[in-house]
């Protein structure tokens, strides 16, 4: 029958609407302002702590409205934004020296139920929340020398266990210079070197009998790209330690990086933690030597004191075995024959040679794994607000070589898996590949954010509100029932962002609005296709027939067009293009489902299947 949908097809329309309905729903419910508590090095979410902070805030005379003790973290709601702060300010001074990080947040208050369904809000940007952005410049060129200085240390092993004389070994720019005193010496460098250094470019000056060694192209291009890479990775993972729920970090360009921190509003915590340099060393632990002479100032030569995380000295060989650049990957798990955690560790081949040699000669003897980091901190001193480096080097990890270390090894002797995942994570990210330079720094208050929101909204709902006069003026029937589509179309849109866990920022609002006016375009079409057939004579039910068949190709061809605009935009563009271009892309799909088959469901329920005399269009 003409203008009837089969019960399926109307069954499977009102289905996607329910499911739109239920995943936007979240939004409605709001956040309250909460205080995060985080734990990082060993520190553990207990009763004890729980009790232990609820004590501090009833000394500072602040009732919170909960206390969640959630995964790893305890979550604290407020009733205003004035009691969060004061809060945060007094358990950092409580619990800042014990491991613990507090952290401004916004906690959604999603009823339980929808939460087990999957439903959450969705994410606000640094514009609408607040907080802070960072745009960091990474030093390439320190990049590169770092990469030279360990290569112009692995010339020197590789020519020393070849027995090949060289008179020395030294830096010039971007070459590494080797000197030797014979010609036989260089051509059998030259030899060695080539096949044990394939990435490197080797030429040979006779003359000077001297070998230049560079890095190719591809290594070069390969060193710029791990660190970028690397330095995101640490990033992220130190950006947790603030307890950021919704952090953006991601690449711009070839060597920056944009860091946004939304709900932070301590910029001088923020730098200290994203500047901060840090680096790992694996060493020998030196068990030839008396520990308490070391203590007393005077350590053996070739060796070093260190302390562990617990204030335990510890004595260690000067030589360094790999440094973490070397290291590839790292994950936590168990041991096989134990069944205790450990951590595996993957090396590049560098790094494995180096460990496979090392751990062949001193089978039996532990070695431990040192974290050095260097901290940038903010004191007063006279009065005046100075920034201070400090290096903390401290061991995180002994154990005992059991065999022969290749590529891939797991370090054993944790106490938890706690610590084992701890310890994997500073494996894995702990240090930053090549400085990072703070280029660009940007602070949107609460009130502001705040302030953008309700402005954003507005816009939406004045333009939601124009459309819907407009067309229920226009169009009559028809129009109500475009206008009933578009309340649809932003459900959807709201919810589909919802589920995809979007961030929403400014220019997202302004594609929201965008779509609002597109969404009813297609309709616009529709309906005066279904007007031309009317006044063409024909019948109002085969008028509406040939509006909905006639008119969707130039709706499709329209849409499509617009879409890959949106997708064009999304790829090349960055941070708030990209924010714009998801709202447009999924705007336009969901204005093409509502703008089609829900408005003809409905005028299918009104006028189909029975004679009608007149359209009221």
């Amino acid at each position: 029958m003409q203008n009837r949908f089969p019960l399926w097809k109307n069954l499977l329309i009102l289905a996607v609407l329910a499911l739109g309905i239920l995943y936007a729903l979240p939004n409605l419910f709001g956040a309250d302002p909460a205080v995060q508590i985080s734990p990082q090095r060993g520190a553990v979410i207990d009763e004890a702590l729980e009790a232990r902070v609820q004590d501090v805030l009833r000394q500072a005379r602040l009732t919170p409205r909960a206390v969640e003790r959630q995964e790893n973290k305890l979550l604290l709601r407020f009733s205003s934004t004035d009691d969060q702060l004061k809060a945060a300010d007094r358990l950092r001074e409580v619990l800042g020296e014990d491991h613990y990080v507090v952290a401004l947040n916004l906690a959604p208050t999603t009823p339980s139920w929808l939460e087990a369904l999957g439903a959450e809000p969705m994410y606000l940007g640094l514009d609408l929340r607040g907080g802070v952005h960072f745009l960091l410049q990474v030093d390439m060129d320190a990049a590169i020398d770092q990469a030279l200085e360990r290569y112009a240390g692995d010339i020197r092993t590789v020519l020393r266990e070849n027995r090949i004389r060289y008179l020395g070994v030294s830096r010039k720019g971007r070459q590494i210079l080797v000197k030797f005193k014979t010609l036989e010496d260089l051509n059998r460098a030259e030899a060695v070197l080539g096949k044990e250094f394939r990435q490197l470019v080797i030429r040979a000056d006779e003359a000077g009998r001297l070998l230049q060694i560079r890095l190719s192209e591809a290594e070069e291009r390969e060193i710029r790209q791990f660190a970028l890479k690397q330095n995101l990775t640490t990033l992220r993972n130190r950006v947790n330690e603030l307890g950021v729920a919704e952090p953006v970090i991601q690449q711009q360009g070839e060597d920056r990086i944009v860091v946004q921190l939304p709900g932070v509003q301590d910029t001088t915590r923020a730098k200290e933690i994203l500047g901060a340099t840090a680096t790992l060393e694996f060493r020998l632990v030196d068990t030839e030597h008396d520990v308490e002479a070391a203590l007393q100032g005077h350590p053996p030569i070739g060796s070093k004191l260190y302390y562990d995380r617990k204030g335990h000295p510890v004595l260690l060989k000067r030589r360094v075995i790999v440094t973490g650049d070397q290291i590839v990957d790292a994950s936590s798990g168990f041991d096989q024959q134990t069944g205790s955690p450990a951590v595996f560790v993957t090396l590049d081949s560098v790094g494995a040679k180096k460990m496979s040699r090392v751990t062949r000669e001193n089978i039996g003897k532990p070695m431990a794994v040192v974290f050095i980091e260097n901290r940038l901190e903010t004191k007063k001193v006279d009065g005046k607000v100075v920034k201070v480096r400090r290096r903390v080097e401290e061991v995180i990890n002994v154990a005992t070589i059991r065999g022969r270390f290749g590529k891939r090894f797991q370090i054993t002797g944790l106490d938890s898996t706690e610590e084992a995942r701890n310890l994997a994570l500073l494996l894995r990210a702990g240090a930053l590949a090549a400085p990072v330079d703070i280029v660009e720094e940007r602070t949107v208050g609460p009130s502001l954010g705040q302030d953008n929101i309700e402005r954003g909204f507005l816009s939406v709902v004045v333009g939601f509100a124009l459309v819907l006069v407009f067309m229920a003026w226009y169009y009559k029937v028809f129009g109500l029932v475009a206008d009933v589509a578009l309340f649809f179309n932003l459900i959807l849109l709201i919810a589909l962002l919802s589920l995809l866990q979007a961030t929403l920022t400014l220019p997202g609002i302004a594609g929201i609005v965008l779509t609002v006016g597109m969404a009813v375009d297609a309709n616009v079409l529709i309906f005066e296709r279904i007007r031309e057939e009317l006044r063409n004579g024909n019948s109002p039910q085969a008028s509406i027939y040939a509006g909905y068949e006639k008119a969707f190709a130039t709706i499709f061809d329209a849409n499509i067009t617009t879409l890959i605009a949106a997708l064009v935009l999304f790829s090349f563009g960055t941070g708030p293009i990209k924010g714009f271009a998801v709202t447009l892309s999924i705007g336009i799909m969901t204005s093409m489902f509502t703008a089609i088959l829900v408005t003809r469901m409905i005028i299918n329920w009104i006028y189909g299947g029975r004679r009608v005399a007149r359209l009221a269009i």
